[in-house]
């Protein structure tokens, strides 16, 4: 049994009591909103090149979100979800690490994916569900992976990945991998068992894994402080005995410092670290979302006034990284390939049925056989509901 925490703590002789707040948390800012950065800031790793890299993909963020939420209403998508005022949560995030690193992501980091390099066409194959698509048409939309980029596959589940996350990361330890595991969850996933369970389970085993909170006040409908009456997510971190920070998750230097000094203390220390990155959630939740029945106007125009992206841009300008030509020339050029992108892919044809029933078995049980061949009649039975399938049926 650790008798330290005995040994350490202060002896008083009548009850006191305390709380989530009785610990203060400071919160890391690095930029200010109009680009410059703070007295006595302590600036990440960067130089133009990497700085030039992440506002590209933070652009193309915007840019993809926009117009897939514009096919979402135009019928051409089923289903989507933006990260606008999230954006450098992700992306932050995902530079501060190394390509061999593990990105287990919620359903709001496509920046992490977009940072490491996944192309245009692939996330218009996901989304689409066409037989080009890597996730062969099993997943919803937004549910992307890629093995070659070391991001796992998006599942609808909340908070599963955080103990996977530590597992993951644990197996990355015994191997002696240089490399660690993100794990990206909202603080309404925090709520959930499974946060409890994988934070717990890192600290005990030490895994070298990086929780990171994106608290943008609400769950969906549900604000924050309906949500939990702590002092945020990252009180809880200290809680479990994991080293915590909390951060501007608006502010890009301060995300990837952050994530860039969690990744450093993870792999020397094989422990874990807990990021808590407060920003706020301009879009809806989804496409299904109408935030203007629980939050109002003056509340989103608020938080217009921090928007990451414009952030990093004045940094990028101050510094004479970037002007405001290139500003128009990358906006203009990412509008054109994203809609000319979305013709593309929209019309290629659905995987095979027959793909519904692969990968998972070296050979497919009899059931799942018996199953695939009822489906079948059924398409030939009413080709009219499969328009995309009916022609396809062997």
């Amino acid at each position: 049994m650790n008798t330290d925490v005995y040994k350490e703590s202060p002896v008083v002789h009548q009850p006191a009591f305390i709380d989530g707040h009785s610990v203060e948390i400071p919160i890391l800012k690095v930029l200010q909103q109009d680009g410059n950065v703070y007295d006595g800031a302590e600036l990440p790793e960067i130089d133009q090149e990497s700085a030039t890299k992440i506002y590209k993909t933070l652009a193309f963020h915007r840019a993809l979100d926009e117009r897939m939420v514009a096919s979402q209403r135009q019928g051409r998508l089923s289903f989507y979800m933006t990260a606008l005022g999230e954006e450098a949560a992700s992306v932050g995030g995902a530079a501060g690490l190394k390509p061999q690193d593990m990105i287990m992501a919620q359903y709001r980091e496509q920046g992490a994916l977009m940072y490491r390099g996944f192309s245009l066409e692939n996330f218009m194959n996901q989304m689409f569900s066409n037989e080009k698509d890597l996730g062969k048409g099993r997943q919803m939309p937004i549910h992307y992976g890629s093995r070659e980029l070391n991001y796992m596959t998006i599942s609808s589940p909340l908070a599963t990945q955080i103990p996977q996350a530590t597992g993951y990361a644990y197996g990355q330890k015994l191997q002696g991998l240089d490399a660690v595991t993100i794990c990206y969850f909202g603080e309404g996933a925090a709520s959930e068992g499974d946060f409890h369970a994988g934070l717990n389970m890192a600290a005990v085993h030490r895994a070298p894994v990086i929780f990171f909170c994106r608290n943008n006040g609400y769950a969906i409908s549900t604000p924050a402080d309906e949500q939990y009456a702590g002092n945020g997510i990252a009180s809880r971190g200290v809680g479990y005995g994991i080293k915590t920070i909390r951060i501007d998750g608006n502010d890009i230097l301060a995300v990837l410092k952050a994530t860039q000094d969690a990744r450093t203390y993870a792999l020397a220390e094989n422990k874990p670290v807990l990021i808590e990155a407060m920003s706020y959630r301009l879009g809806a939740h989804s496409t299904s979302d109408d935030p203007s029945g629980y939050r109002t106007r003056e509340e989103e125009a608020k938080w217009q006034a921090h928007d990451p992206i414009l952030r990093m841009k004045n940094w990028m300008l101050a510094n004479k990284w970037w002007d405001e030509e290139q500003e128009t020339t990358l906006f203009d050029k990412l509008r054109e390939e994203i809609l000319a992108a979305v013709k593309v892919a929209e019309i290629i044809d659905k995987p095979p049925v027959e793909d519904l029933i692969t990968d998972v078995y070296d050979e497919p049980p009899t059931l799942l056989k018996a199953q695939l061949e009822e489906l079948k009649l059924h398409i030939k039975k009413y080709p009219e509901a499969y328009p995309f399938t009916a022609g396809r049926i062997k």
